[in-house]
């Protein structure tokens, strides 16, 4: 069997850093770690061809040596997910499905005239597949009503990337997370209970990838890394050596929940493990909003408290802040300026709520009638409305938004917000100890001329990046990294702006002829 793997185009959103990638000369964030992982549980005696559509695009070649194109994506990447269906269809191709978008909106592939759609985690679904090609099935629903053991999961595929297309590699060492936020889909996809790998499979991957060549950053991708706190300790305790014996050659970056902040070991060890930046779902500082969406473990304590908690033992804090809410006061937008303001966490990942399919809120919605289009065009994009009905008017919601995301991207309080956060850090900090990379310098001197020269930053730039130079000079990288990953934001917020204000307008003129209607047919009655 010829096998086509292919992962679609990821359209400009804020996780993609597209003007960052483009000043770096790179071309994706992240590989896509499924469908490599995929790759590897699939018969060594098939033939295999990867295309990540974010870096080369595959070739008509290509299509024409396959038997069958094997298809991951999340509900961003709808629109090409959708066109490559329809292309392998229309070429006479079997056609596979698989990843989050599929399994939680199955009939959408289904609809397309997708022939296997392989569901839930692959670790079950995947042999089952197998199976039914081996017997000849034409068709299938493949899905799974228990969770694997991961610590089988293979090594992934990292032989068949173009390593120097990325910004970061990726490696998974848990699934599931023990929280039951009300808007969130990863524990309809991964379950409460996580399950973690064992540290000598995460080490294996990592050597793997040493002996690559790859010494940049890692992204260890779990939703939330401290789920389960006992085996990220066991893991953490024996990555360690493992770092200081090849000289750290990571950065590493991943996903928790907020209350890292109450375990001052599990802090201890993550930094000195190498991990330089953590992404935490904040949401809001209104408590009556995070009880609202069951998110209690952030009001057991003052999340100001818990975020510089964090940011003085090293961990650069990346967050995500959410607007919408049921029962949200006026002023939320602003609230929450002041908040990052005053945390000084650089990159918010700011947007407006939006129910995601078979979630607990989708459900609650649907119940309610509150419920609209589930996957529009930017769906799970900030350039997106909200899919549900509000509490208080949509138009109030998206224009605190608006303002508050391109003020949150203004280059010069971007900029002092940036130097405060790292400022702040005062633990300990790996020696990485490897020369720069050609894309690299050319990304470090793009910044040095835009934020250093054409803007009007360029004055407190000079004095910032002199300051810490002088006092922080072990995390000049990292600050100029996140000086650089602002570039994407500055630009992006245009686009954000724009888009917003023509679907608010469209939605205002939708509810003007509504009206118009219900007072002409009231006249009629």
């Amino acid at each position: 069997m010829k096998a086509l793997l292919i992962w679609p185009i990821m359209p400009n959103s804020f996780w993609s850093y597209q003007e960052t990638i483009d000043l770096a000369g790179l071309r994706a964030t992240n590989p896509p770690l499924g469908l490599i992982t995929v790759a590897a549980m699939l018969p060594s005696n098939w033939e295999i061809r990867l295309s990540d559509r974010n870096v080369r695009l595959e070739t008509d070649a290509d299509w024409q040596w396959c038997d069958i194109i094997i298809i991951s994506a999340m509900i961003i990447q709808k629109q090409d997910f959708s066109d490559l269906i329809q292309k392998g269809k229309k070429l006479g191709k079997k056609v596979a499905v698989g990843g989050p978008f599929a399994t939680s909106v199955p009939e959408f592939a289904l609809e397309l005239g997708a022939d296997y759609l392989i569901l839930d985690e692959g670790e079950c679904t995947i042999p089952m597949f197998l199976e039914a090609i081996e017997k000849g099935e034409e068709k299938g629903i493949f899905r799974a009503t228990e969770k694997p053991d991961i610590t089988q999961t293979p090594l992934p595929r990292f032989d068949l990337l173009e390593l120097d297309a990325y910004i970061a590699m990726t490696i998974q060492f848990s699934r599931g997370c023990p929280f039951q936020c009300e808007f969130c889909d990863i524990i309809n996809l991964f379950g409460r209970k996580p399950r973690t790998k064992t540290p000598a499979q995460i080490l294996a991957e990592l050597e793997v990838l040493y002996q690559m060549g790859w010494w940049r950053y890692v992204f260890i991708v779990d939703d939330n890394f401290i789920g389960n706190k006992r085996n990220a300790k066991i893991f953490l305790k024996e990555l360690i050596p493992w770092m200081e014996k090849r000289n750290y050659p990571f950065r590493l970056l991943t996903e928790a929940s907020l209350n890292l902040a109450e375990d001052d070991e599990l802090i201890e060890l993550m930094v000195k493990a190498g991990f330089v930046q953590v992404f935490m779902g904040i949401e809001t500082p209104d408590v009556q909003s995070l009880v609202g969406i069951n998110k209690e473990q952030n009001t057991r304590s003052s999340l100001v408290a818990s975020c510089h908690k964090i940011t003085k033992a090293g961990l650069q804090i990346m967050s995500g802040f959410i607007l919408g809410f049921d029962h949200e006061k006026p002023g939320a937008g602003k609230r929450i300026q002041e908040f990052i303001e005053e945390t000084n966490i650089p990159q918010a990942h700011l947007s407006l709520l939006q129910a995601l399919p078979n979630t607990t809120m989708w459900t609650r919605l649907q119940k309610e009638g509150r419920l609209m289009d589930s996957v529009g065009k930017y769906f799970t994009s900030q350039k997106s409305l909200m899919n549900f009905v509000p509490t208080r008017p949509t138009t109030e919601i998206v224009r605190e938004f608006i303002d508050a995301f391109w003020n949150l991207y203004e280059p010069l309080p971007y900029l002092k917000r940036t130097f405060r956060h790292f400022m702040m850090m005062e633990g300990w900090q790996a020696k990485y100890q490897r020369n720069l990379t050609k894309a690299e310098w050319n990304f470090l001197m793009a910044i040095f001329w835009r934020q250093g020269v054409l803007r009007s930053t360029r004055f407190v730039f000079w004095w910032q990046l002199i300051v810490m130079a002088w006092r922080k000079y072990d995390l000049l990288y990292d600050y100029l990294i996140a000086l650089g990953a602002g570039e994407h934001f500055f630009k992006f917020r245009h686009e954000v702006k724009v888009q917003l204000e023509i679907e608010l307008a469209e939605l205002q003129q939708q509810e003007q002829q509504n009206k118009t209607i219900d007072l002409q047919l009231e006249a009629v009655s």
